[in-house]
C-alpha cells in the first residue's frame, strides 16, 4: 500500500491502474467521514476485483471558483496523501483542479480517466455532484454507469450527532480551539512546517524552540500554549515525540507582529534547522498573555512544562 505521486497531475498524466473503484474529493484532514468513504471504496474494489483509487483534487476547488481566495487547510497535499495511504487505500492520485477541469461535464471527466483507469465502481454520497454546473449527480451517474459498465455505490454521510462530519466543521472547531472535537471527528489538529531560524529567544530562556514556516495556509487555532506530539522523520524524531507548543506573537517581548508557531521538543536537543516537522496539537493549556519580564515568563513556562508532561505522560 503506497502513495508515490505527490504533485497534482493533469488528466493526461494518469498512471495505468486498470480496473478501479474510485472515490473523489479534497479529503482535507482525512477525517472519519473520509475514512468511511475510503473503507467503502476498498470493499467495492475487492468485490469488483479492481484497484481502490482516491482522486484528490488540488488546489481546493473553492480557490478556483473564487479567484484570489484561499482555504485554510487541515492538511497539505503531501500529508493528505500520506494519511490516505495509512488508511490502507492502494492508490491516491492528486488531480490538478483548474478552470479547464471545472468546465468538464461529469461524463467527459470520467471518460478522460480511461484507458489508464477503467472505472468499475464510483463511490458517492447522496448529495455528491461533480463536473460542470455540478451535473454529475447520483441519479445521472447511475444512468451513465448503466450505459458504460460501472456501478454507483452510494454511501450515507457519517454523522456526529445530527450533523455530518465535514472538513468545514473541523476547520471551525480548530479556529475555536476545540481540539477535543477535532480529535473526536477524525485525528488531532495537524500542522506541518519547515524549521527555520528564529531569534534564539527560547534558548536564552531555557526552552529552545523549532520555529515553523508554512508553504500552505494552515487551519490555525487561537493564540495560546498547547501540548503536542511531533515527528521530524529526516532527523530521526519518530512520530509521537512529546512537545510544548506556543502559537502567538510573544507579547512579553513584542507589540503586535506576526503569529509564530514555536515547538519545544521535550527531552531533545538536536539540530532541526531545514527539516520538515509534523505536529499534532492535543491540549490547550492556556491563553497567550504578557508577563512582567523574563523571570515571570520562565516561571510560567516551568508550570506549562510540568502540566504538559502530566498530560502527555512524559516524566
Amino acid at each position: 500500500m503506497s502513495v508515490t505521486v505527490t504533485r497534482a497531475l493533469g488528466l493526461e498524466q494518469l498512471p495505468d491502474l486498470g480496473p478501479a473503484a474510485v472515490c473523489m474529493g479534497v479529503f482535507d484532514g482525512v477525517h472519519r467521514g473520509h475514512q468511511a468513504l475510503l473503507s467503502a471504496t476498498r470493499h467495492a474494489a475487492q468485490a469488483a476485483g479492481a484497484t481502490p483509487v482516491a482522486l484528490v483534487f488540488d488546489p481546493h476547488p473553492d480557490e478556483v471558483v473564487k479567484p484570489g481566495s484561499r482555504v485554510a487547510r487541515l492538511s497539505p497535499l503531501d500529508a493528505t496523501l500520506r494519511m490516505i495511504g495509512e488508511s490502507g487505500l492502494a492508490r491516491a492520485l492528486p488531480i490538478r483542479f483548474d478552470n479547464d477541469l471545472r468546465q468538464l461535464p461529469a461524463e467527459d471527466f470520467l471518460a478522460a480517466l480511461a484507458p489508464q483507469i477503467a472505472l468499475r465502481s464510483l463511490l458517492m454520497t447522496p448529495e455528491s455532484a461533480f463536473g460542470r454546473a455540478r451535473g454529475g449527480t447520483v441519479e445521472r451517474m447511475r444512468q451513465h454507469g448503466a450505459e458504460r459498465g460501472f456501478e454507483v455505490v452510494v454511501l450515507e454521510p457519517l454523522l456526529d450527532g445530527d450533523e455530518p462530519i465535514s472538513s468545514s466543521r473541523l476547520r471551525a472547531a480548530v479556529a475555536a480551539g476545540d481540539l477535543a472535537t477535532v480529535r473526536r471527528l477524525g485525528r488531532p489538529a495537524y500542522l506541518q512546517g519547515s524549521v527555520v531560524e528564529g531569534d534564539h529567544r527560547g534558548r536564552a530562556l531555557g526552552y529552545p524552540t523549532a520555529n515553523l514556516a508554512f508553504d500552505y495556509l494552515p487551519a490555525m487555532p487561537p493564540r495560546g500554549i498547547y501540548t503536542g506530539r511531533v515527528a521530524v522523520r529526516e532527523r530521526g524524531v519518530r512520530p509521537g515525540h512529546p512537545s510544548l507548543v506556543s502559537i502567538g506573537v510573544r507579547p512579553t517581548f513584542h507589540e503586535g507582529g506576526e503569529v509564530l508557531v514555536e515547538v519545544h521538543l521535550l527531552d531533545y536537543d538536536g539540530d532541526l534547522y531545514g527539516a520538515l516537522l509534523e505536529l499534532d496539537l492535543l491540549d490547550r493549556l492556556r491563553d497567550e498573555r504578557r508577563f512582567d519580564g523574563a523571570d515571570a515568563l520562565i516561571a510560567q513556562m516551568h508550570e506549562d512544562e510540568a502540566e504538559a508532561r502530566r498530560l502527555l505522560g512524559s516524566g
